[in-house]
């Protein structure tokens, strides 16, 4: 008998079909195992080889055995009815190994290859067939190969092999797209391609003459520069031939040189033309995003980052002369990058004159200004790592967390991606060292790079070029001048000897100038000896700051300057040392002294009287690391230990109880873990709704960071146990805004104290959440095993809520690695403990979850059937992202039964709430579902409307999916009478 016809995928997610019904295939080993013997193409796969993707260098002493009953299990799969040790004619033993019968009917990866060779083989003759070709070639893939199996077993370079043939391919295509006239035929593939790959330099090559041909040049030059930049850098290499061809080409083509050195270049990629090739598009260039790097979307302004310039800023003339002559009467020369580094003793003014420089050139650089303070020698130690930069960078110019890379380098990558081709300035204060700053730094021509730091930055001025600006102290002419200044010309003049006295006495440092002049400034009858001589007076301490070039200790300036505040507000100057973040808000201050918002605005208002602390925006505080180590050395001399720990306790709780607060409104289906009563004089911020608590989760984004990673450190077991709730509060606010990076970071931090506390509970709780964000960010291979022993934990310790939730994080990856019927099983599970325990926020959510898992198996009925009763209960409970969201799954199931009227109306119901509560991505989901439901019924134009209005939000967002719905408009538009 001939055996059933069965169809295999390997392009993409590992599957198998027999007819139009997928099988079930096994866990993660039984497909890591298939995907192996469909790379292998119809070749014997040795043993080994086997062993070696499940398991990698530390196989069990069993390996083999279990290779058999993966041998036995896909044999029953593929061919029913077979006896339990039949050999089967579909996998056979062959040459010491296993072999899978496949053909090019039955297997993806197999039809690709003939449609490459094909393509090949017509790319002289015909390049607009061979073009054909090699994109429906390309259209088979649909997603990374193999996806889903282990990380270990991704490895082989079995599966490398087939990579590389998907990126000939694409080189391949991108030439005879220059051939037949139609460079921008493949062009969001190149793009993609570049961007994983982008040290491959023929890739990049093909992306640079597909960009020009479209009219990009400007563009392509750019991503030349970019590359450039990226092999000296991490490889200490040049260009090679086909980068520097096709960057000719460019330039000759810019130049009118004619079709010449476009062939040329396209003849080192290996794609020879044939004769009557077009010349690129005559159109201008436009903001295309070069090498594959998103757009900044045209929804956002341009970012505008810069703090507050000082309007009685004073001196520098002869700095800022040379610094208006890097940046030019216009920005930048084309085809430079500019760095300066701005270097100096603390309290020189070094932040002052950056900021100030980058106001006044702002308006040369019209794609935007970013800033960011690097925290390099903050007293707290909290100095900033360059990922936690480079990402906020990123979500400054408009690219969604979700699609930020996992790792720093590629996250620079992006970031250097998004930046090419457009004139940015990038401001990066107080730099520890040039490794700290390198991520950061473009690589596009026409940006500007500042950088501040107490450090000379050798490595910054040797590998990169930078320019060096030296501030060194006011001399008397200068700081009389700052003086005048502030202080006004007439008081100055009217005793220049103790003017001068107090210039000696500050050092020439400008922040001491600003301290003193702030003070005198408040008591215009005072005289200016009078404050000198207390000023001389005065004794203080900054041991950390002494420098030789300083002719006198300037913590007696800052000791000076606290005294001459009310005690209150002395205290509080104090204290505030301790807080960990980079700033503060009002009720953060309030409850680090224990006293209520009322009593502390006003000695807030002492403290930037004195210009001891400064409001830097609206309800945000912060001081110089130089003050901030004065009040360190005070906190430390006239507070106990006690005190200094009742302190950050207070704090520490204030954090805890708002984010729990932010917590259960965004998550009232969750299983959040009570904080523990606050100490009195603690003020958690009122949050009334969920709008109010991502307001503040956002503003206090950073600070939280960081008082996770100080409680963990502590060493006091009761506040390593707050880092661990704290970080658990934060996961609904990471998962909703796609920050899973700083997810990651601060479950692990969780997890760790954890374990120091040995408490099994918490260790659940960490595994769980760590096991959740590392599912988010696509290491699956990780999140799996956590999940697994999380959930053994929570059956030990008989946490029923604690497995129910961890069964929903089960599911949800069972849905990634394609098993459907996996994933309605541990939902179906967490219902029934849900059912059993009472909690109807979980339930309601879980209902919804467990109707979505019907739906997409077709069981549409059951689905509806479900989902309505989330639904009633969900709004009994006032959830109402929980509502969108079974109105989405209700619409989806109506539209699969063919009720599309009660479709859409689901649709409008969800997203009349997702409109309300700001989730533009969703929203745009399902307004391409709305869009299926209108052309259902036969109203293209109502499918076009849902279509383009998704397309402008995903625009916006910056996400992948716009190219999806792109496509679906262009395919409409190719049929006649259609959308």
């Amino acid at each position: 008998m001939p055996l059933e016809p069965v169809r295999f995928a390997v392009l993409g997610a590992v599957r198998v079909f027999r007819g139009d019904v997928e099988l079930e295939l096994g866990g993660p080993q039984e497909r890591a195992f298939l995907a192996l013997l469909l790379v292998a193409a119809g070749r014997p796969v040795a043993v080994d080889d086997i062993v070696d993707v499940l398991w990698g260098a530390d196989p069990p002493r069993s390996a083999v055995n279990v290779v058999r009953r993966h041998v036995g299990a896909l044999r029953r799969l593929l061919e029913p009815g077979l006896a339990a040790r039949a050999e089967g004619r579909r996998l056979i033993r062959d040459a010491g190994g296993y072999r899978l019968v496949t053909d090019g009917d039955s297997a993806d990866l197999l039809t690709f290859r003939a449609l490459c060779e094909e393509g090949r083989r017509t790319a002289d003759s015909s390049p607009g067939q061979a073009l054909e070709l090699l994109t429906e070639a390309l259209s088979l893939w649909r997603g990374p190969l193999a996806a889903g199996i282990p990380e270990q077993a991704r490895a082989h370079p079995a599966f490398d092999a087939v990579d590389r043939e998907r990126l000939v391919a694409v080189r391949q295509a991108a030439g005879a797209a220059l051939r037949a006239g139609r460079p921008d035929a493949v062009l969001p593939e190149l793009r993609e391609a570049a961007a994983r790959h982008p040290l491959d330099e023929p890739l990049q090559a093909a992306l640079l003459l597909s960009l020009a041909a479209v009219g990009h040049r400007s563009q392509a030059l750019a991503v030349y520069e970019a590359v450039r930049a990226r092999l000296a850098e991490e490889l200490g290499i040049d260009p090679g031939a086909d980068l520097r061809d096709a960057r000719d080409a460019v330039l000759s083509e810019t130049q009118g040189a004619g079709a010449r050195r476009v062939e040329d270049a396209q003849d080192a990629l290996g794609t020879p033309g044939p004769d009557g090739v077009r010349g690129p598009c005559s159109g201008p260039d436009d903001a295309v995003a070069p090498a594959a790097a998103p757009t900044l979307p045209a929804a956002l302004p341009p970012p505008a980052q810069l703090p507050h310039d000082i309007p009685a800023f004073t001196g520098r003339s002869a700095e800022l002369d040379e610094a208006f002559a890097l940046s030019g009467a216009d920005g930048p020369r084309p085809g430079t990058v500019v760095i300066s580094a701005i270097r100096g003793m603390a309290g020189i003014g070094k932040t002052t004159l950056a900021v100030h420089w980058a106001h006044r050139v702002a308006d040369r650089f019209p794609d935007g200004q970013l800033y960011v303070n690097l925290r390099g020698f903050d007293p707290s130690g909290a100095v900033m790592d360059p990922g936690e930069a480079v990402r906020g960078f990123l979500d400054a110019l408009g690219v969604p967390p979700e699609r930020v890379p996992y790792g720093v380098d590629a996250q620079a990558a992006l970031y250097r991606s998004v930046l090419a081709g457009r004139r940015v300035l990038v401001v990066l204060d107080n730099a520890r060292d040039t490794e700290q700053v390198r991520p950061l730094l473009p690589g596009s021509p026409g940006c500007l790079t500042l950088v501040t730091s107490r450090s000379g930055l050798p490595g910054l001025v040797a590998a990169h070029g930078a320019h060096s600006v030296t501030l060194h102290p006011f001399d008397t002419a200068q700081a009389r001048a700052f003086l005048v200044r502030r202080l006004g010309a007439e008081r100055v003049a009217a005793e220049p000897a103790a003017a001068d006295e107090i210039s000696d006495l500050c050092a020439g440092l400008p922040l001491a100038l600003a301290c003193v002049a702030a003070r005198a400034a408040g008591h215009p009858h005072f005289p200016l000896a009078a404050v000198a001589g207390e000023l001389r007076e005065a004794h203080g301490s900054l041991d950390a700051f002494a420098r030789s070039d300083a002719s006198v200790d300037v913590g007696t300036v800052f000791s000076w300057s606290s005294r001459a505040v009310s005690a209150a507000a002395a205290r509080l100057f104090r204290l505030l040392a301790l807080h960990p973040g980079p700033d503060f808000s009002l009720p953060a201050a309030a409850s680090l002294a224990g006293l209520p918002a009322r009593r502390t605005r006003p000695l807030l208002a002492e403290l930037t009287g004195l210009h001891l602390v400064t409001e830097h925006s609206p309800g945000r505080y912060g001081f110089h690391d130089l003050l901030r180590a004065h009040a360190a050395e005070l906190v430390d001399e006239r507070h106990t230990g006690t005190d200094r720990r009742a302190a950050l306790n207070r704090l520490y709780h204030h954090y805890l109880h708002t984010a729990h607060a932010a917590d259960v409104l965004l998550a009232p289906n969750a299983d959040p873990l009570p904080p523990p009563p606050a100490p009195e004089g603690v003020h958690p911020e009122p949050l009334a709704d969920d709008s109010r608590a991502l307001a503040w989760l956002t503003a206090e984004h950073a600070v939280l960071l960081a008082v996770v990673d100080a409680a963990a450190a502590s060493g006091q077991p009761a506040q390593e146990r707050l880092a661990c709730q704290l970080a658990w509060a934060l996961e609904p606010f990471f998962d909703r805004r796609g920050h899973w990076h700083d997810g990651l970071a601060v479950q692990r931090t969780a997890l760790d104290a954890a374990r120091r506390l040995a408490d099994p509970g918490l260790e659940a709780r960490g595994l769980r959440g760590l096991g959740r964000v590392e599912g988010r960010l696509g290491l699956h291979s990780r999140a799996v095993p956590r999940l697994e022993r999380a959930l053994e934990l929570f059956t030990e310790l008989d946490d029923a809520t604690g497995r129910a939730q961890t069964h929903r994080s089960l599911g949800w990856e069972r849905e990634q690695q394609g098993d459907l019927a996996g994933a309605l099983r541990h939902n179906q599970v967490a219902l029934g403990l849900f059912r059993a325990l009472g909690e109807r926020a979980a339930q309601a959510s879980v209902l919804n979850s467990v109707g979505w898992y019907h739906a997409l198996l077709g069981e549409y009925r059951h689905a509806l059937t479900h989902c309505f009763e989330a639904l009633t209960m969900l709004q009994q409970l006032g959830d109402r992202y929980g509502q969108a969201a079974t109105w989405d799954s209700i619409a989806y199931a109506h539209h699969h039964l063919g009720r599309h009227p009660h479709a859409l109306l689901g649709y409008r119901n969800a997203l009349a709430l997702l409109k309300d509560l700001g989730v533009p991505y969703v929203e745009a989901d399902i307004l391409v579902r709305v869009g299926d439901t209108h052309l259902a019924t036969g109203d293209h134009e109502g499918a076009r409307t849902a279509w383009e209005q998704a397309l402008v939000l995903l625009r916006a967002l910056n996400h992948p999916d716009a190219e999806r719905v792109e496509a679906r408009l262009t395919a409409r538009e190719g049929h006649a009478g259609a959308v």
